[in-house]
């Protein structure tokens, strides 16, 4: 995984609660298992119509929000199934950092399991946050080494995450990174129990 430890990009406001993994990416698109290849699919039956056109009433749509990197959502973020499809749409689609009041455990450790930083603010931030990002080109800072959130206009919050998750995502370490960090010790393990 790609290391994180400031990301500065465009946000993306989307300003619903309880988004669910099956409206992130639905189910009749979880055939592959590879991780690329999803972002296509991400917030499909709200993006697109039946026809597969862009939906004009669709805010992602919009020209304004292309290359947006940080999405910033309402309460209990990710809530639903456990699919990790959800967080591979998201990254895939370009997303490295998701602010929420709330996010469903699951899908939380998804996405540092992935390479995405999820911040939880508190409600009054996050709605702050939709309200600066409705002017065009909004900009946002995440540090994951200072734990903050800021911007150019003087918004700045703090937020927590263990020390198990900032130091994989500082790293770019998935899980299987992780042990390998024990790899001398594993193999003395090894040889001592052969």
């Amino acid at each position: 995984m790609e290391p994180i430890r400031r990301h500065e990009g465009l946000v993306y406001p989307l300003n619903r609660s309880n988004i669910d993994t099956d409206q992130i990416i639905p189910k009749q698109f979880l055939k592959r298992i590879e991780r690329q290849g999803f972002g296509q699919f991400l917030f499909y039956h709200w993006r697109f119509d039946d026809n597969g056109e862009p939906r004009k009433d669709f805010s992602l749509n919009e020209p304004r929000f292309e290359g947006s990197s940080i999405l910033v959502a309402g309460e209990n973020f990710g809530c639903g199934s456990s699919r990790e499809h959800a967080p591979w749409s998201l990254q895939d689609y370009g997303f490295r950092v998701i602010i929420a009041s709330s996010f469903a455990d699951i899908f939380y450790n998804n996405c540092s399991k992935n390479g995405i930083l999820p911040i939880q603010l508190t409600e009054a931030e996050v709605q702050q946050l939709m309200k600066n990002a409705e002017q065009t080109g909004y900009r946002l800072t995440a540090d994951l080494e200072t734990q903050k959130v800021y911007d150019s206009t003087g918004f700045e919050a703090d937020f927590q995450i263990t020390s198990y998750m900032r130091e994989m995502l500082l790293n770019g370490w998935d899980e299987i990174s992780v042990t390998l960090t024990l790899e001398d010790k594993i193999q003395k393990f090894e040889e001592t129990h052969s």
